[in-house]
């Protein structure tokens, strides 16, 4: 793994600095993936969805679908945005591999990762998710499938609400044909219930949303910001991956998902701090300087956005 290691972290998706667009077009036009699965390690599989908004033109495929071909079959991680969503990963799944998929992890409680499990389900193959991520589902499902059929349109044909068939709170080991692989929930970060996929051996680390570095990291309301910097600093970095697939954009190194997220977090409520110590409003909030991000995706959607909810949380911490 050593030599894997210096090869890999000598690649292009590792050499070079987050420069994905928005405008790039669909990368798969013969099929409803926005990206066909690439092999980031050996044995580990992922189609890289959009870092923009989910649309009509990427069929809600912006974010990472994930798969580990074990010794005895299939981990996926993700249901995906849709079941054709969910059926065209599939499908790329049997080109690589004749063993069946034994089961989906959801890395939160959104519908890019929860709708897809209406054509898993219908497949007999278990969904985990962590309870805080199936109650989030169970709560937002409804408008998420609202949303989707209304900017898929024919792609979101087939899908429906279906809820995890298993949960759990910390840690979930899984043990498959020979195979160790960890599902952690580490701590609050970007959304309830964010799961990672760690596989020590090879230290590969399928992160989810709790890491970004393409795409400029969306911050909800009740995101603990403060929280997700401490479960960063205690459990997230301290695994030390030398792989890490992010929940969007191509796969990467810890520093530079480091870089990108946590640093953006703290560099953000950095800057809030500094305007609420002064006395500043929420309007004014809105105008805190983050020109060093402009460049990630999202930034024009998201930036002010950010600055709002973190004022609203830090304003009477």
């Amino acid at each position: 793994m050593k030599t894997l290691a210096l090869a890999l972290l000598a690649s292009p998706a590792f050499l070079l600095p987050a420069h994905a667009s928005e405008d790039i077009p669909d990368q798969y036009p013969q099929s409803v993936l926005y990206s066909k699965p690439v092999e980031v390690i050996p044995h580990v599989f992922s189609a890289i969805g959009a870092t923009a908004p989910p649309t009509y033109e990427n069929a809600g495929h912006n974010n990472n679908l994930s798969f580990i071909v074990t010794g005895d079959g299939v981990i996926v991680v993700n249901g995906g945005a849709s079941w054709k969503l969910a059926e065209a990963l599939h499908a790329e799944i049997r080109a690589v591999t004749d063993q069946p998929v034994k089961l989906i992890v959801n890395e939160n409680g959104q519908g890019h990762s929860m709708l897809g499990n209406s054509y898993w389900a219908a497949q007999g193959v278990p969904i985990l998710a962590h309870v805080d991520a199936a109650a989030e589902f169970e709560q937002t499902g409804d408008n998420s499938l609202i949303a989707l059929r209304a900017y898929a349109r024919e792609n979101a044909e087939g899908t429906d609400l279906v809820t995890p068939t298993e949960t759990f709170t910390d840690r979930k080991v899984v043990e498959m044909g020979g195979l160790t692989v960890e599902v952690l929930h580490l701590g609050p970060a970007h959304s309830p219930g964010d799961t990672q996929v760690w596989i020590p051996e090879w230290s590969m680390m399928i992160a989810g949303d709790i890491a970004f570095h393409e795409r400029m990291p969306p911050i909800f309301e009740g995101t603990c910001t403060s929280c997700w910097i401490e479960t960063w600093e205690t459990a997230f970095a301290p695994l030390n991956p030398t792989y890490v697939i992010p929940g969007h954009g191509h796969p990467t190194n810890l520093a530079q998902v480091t870089r990108y997220t946590r640093d953006y977090v703290a560099d953000l409520r950095a800057k809030i701090g500094a305007h609420i110590d002064e006395g500043g409003d929420l309007a004014g909030a809105y105008y805190v300087d983050q020109s060093n991000w402009a460049h990630l995706d999202t930034f024009e959607e998201l930036a002010t956005k950010n600055a709002g909810v973190v004022f609203a949380e830090m304003e009477f911490e």
